[in-house]
């Protein structure tokens, strides 16, 4: 007994580290399109420093990706090979309202997204949209203050009905919006929200997070509306928090961070705030500006399914000289784990914790659950050929499958379907490099935007169009 004769394997990208093609077919500029590499990138994800136009000198990634605006026929053609089963992309909102405030869509953006996701039909692949993979008009961060503003609210329904109408009977599976719980994290990344010097910060993050909240709602009852087949999904950035001691001080604390870290998907899924949430909020002395009429939109419009990322856990603890010893996991800091191996950039592999985090979030919802990014960045050294003996991938992709499939035969766990992170190399949301890479396929492209844009398999290829065959019982 393994995993469901009909489970989704496939890969995840998002349009704004891989589409490119910025300046055609009418598109806008976003909040991703303004981040450079380098070392503004960080405080300006935060919304530490405002970056509302482009710098000289500055590079920016996300405006040229690793060109699939124009080679997204020859990427599906490979994920076909590899026999993918669904594939996650995003919708880029400036394709489809360059401004994003328009009262008509761009035309020639949805031609762009026709092709693309009849190419995946052509293939037998389901197309998984994210509808919001931190995309947001930059127009809309100038004239509204982003999702400061409940005016985002409408300007997000006008965005998901026009999807929905067009892909009726085409798309099935939709997400609302990406790692929702980050924009909490690095705002600006998130959700295209900067800071002014006496902004009460904690304030605008949940007013924005609510009001991201009821807008997901609200696109969830207008896809169930025009195709009640929809399957409509949130996402969160998943993994647990282990204590860094079994002292009942650290284990609360661990406790604590997960809470935290759910606090987006229990409305999700149950449609209210939960009570820890609403006393964090009196404590913090803020006051979110909410209707009855959202308040009756969150509970009367749930999630089909749970989905999220995983790629580590993280570990807490109260001691301060503890906390000292920290390493980044996806923007969110944790203490180093002693038992577990680090990646090149200090991500700590646990596939153990994929099994636990499931479990966790299974037992808290009982829905659905979809892993919808999992993978591992490395440099890879290609050859002449641009081959690439990337072991070390399959290796943390085995194991993290093997913990998969646990969760499901042994433990009972409803899992959809699995989307590595980045099938072909990427630009990475976090740093802005390629050669962060987590591909099958090796993109020759480097870290200034130099390069043939060439597409190549990675040893990675054929291991995963064989553990897809398999359903995953071939991990060999």
């Amino acid at each position: 007994m393994g995993f469901r004769k009909d489970f989704l394997w496939g890969g995840a990208t998002a349009a704004n580290q891989c589409e490119g093609g910025y300046n055609e077919g009418g598109r806008g500029i976003s909040n991703k399109d303004l981040m450079p590499i380098g070392p503004d990138r960080n405080p300006i994800a935060t919304g530490e420093k405002k970056s509302l136009d482009f710098e000289k000198d500055l590079y920016y990634p996300s405006l040229y990706g690793i060109d699939m605006y124009h080679r997204y026929k020859e990427d599906i053609a490979l994920f076909a090979e590899m026999g993918f089963k669904v594939y996650r992309f995003s919708i880029s909102w400036t394709r489809i309202f360059p401004n994003g405030d328009e009262d008509t869509p761009n035309e020639e953006g949805l031609k762009f997204y026709d092709s693309l996701i009849d190419e995946l039909l052509k293939y037998d692949i389901n197309p998984l949209v994210t509808i919001s993979h931190f995309d947001c008009p930059i127009h809309l961060s100038k004239k509204y203050g982003s999702w400061k503003n409940k005016k985002m609210i409408d300007f997000f329904a006008k965005l998901a009905t026009v999807l929905f109408e067009r892909y009726k009977g085409k798309v099935k599976y939709w997400l609302t919006f990406n790692e929702i719980n980050m924009i909490l994290h690095r705002p600006f990344n998130a959700a295209g929200i900067f800071f002014e010097e006496n902004d009460n910060r904690d304030q605008i993050k949940y007013q924005a997070a609510h009001n991201e909240l009821v807008a997901s709602a609200l696109a969830t009852k207008i896809g169930h509306e025009i195709d009640p087949d929809n399957k409509i999904g949130c996402m969160l950035l998943g993994g647990s928090t282990y204590p860094y001691t079994c002292n009942p001080e650290d284990v609360f604390e661990a406790y604590l961070d997960d809470r935290k870290n759910y606090f987006f998907t229990d409305i999700h899924v149950r449609g209210e705030y939960p009570a820890y949430a609403l006393k964090e909020i009196e404590r913090l002395g803020i006051e979110i500006e909410k209707t009855d009429e959202e308040m009756k939109l969150l509970k009367d419009h749930t999630v089909d399914f749970v989905s999220f990322s995983y790629y580590s856990t993280r570990v807490t603890s109260t001691d301060p000289e503890v906390l000292k010893n920290k390493t980044s996991d996806n923007a969110i800091f944790s203490i180093k784990n002693p038992y577990l191996k680090s990646s090149e950039w200090g991500w700590q592999v646990d596939p153990l914790g994929l099994r636990y985090t499931l479990n966790q979030i299974y037992d808290r919802y009982q829905k659905p659950l979809f892993i919808v990014e999992n993978g591992y960045g490395a440099i890879d050294k290609p050859d002449e050929n641009g081959y690439v003996e990337d072991d070390y991938r399959i290796d943390y992709l085995r194991s993290h499958i093997k913990e998969m499939r646990d969760a499901v035969t042994l433990d009972g766990v409803d899992l959809l379907g699995y989307t590595t992170w980045g099938p072909i190399d990427l630009v990475s949301a976090g740093t802005g490099q390629m050669s962060k890479r987590y591909g099958f396929i090796y993109v020759d492209l480097d870290d200034e935007g130099n390069g043939t844009l060439k597409r190549s398999k990675k040893k990675s290829f054929d291991w995963y169009k064989k553990v897809i065959a398999s359903n995953g019982e071939d991990l060999d």
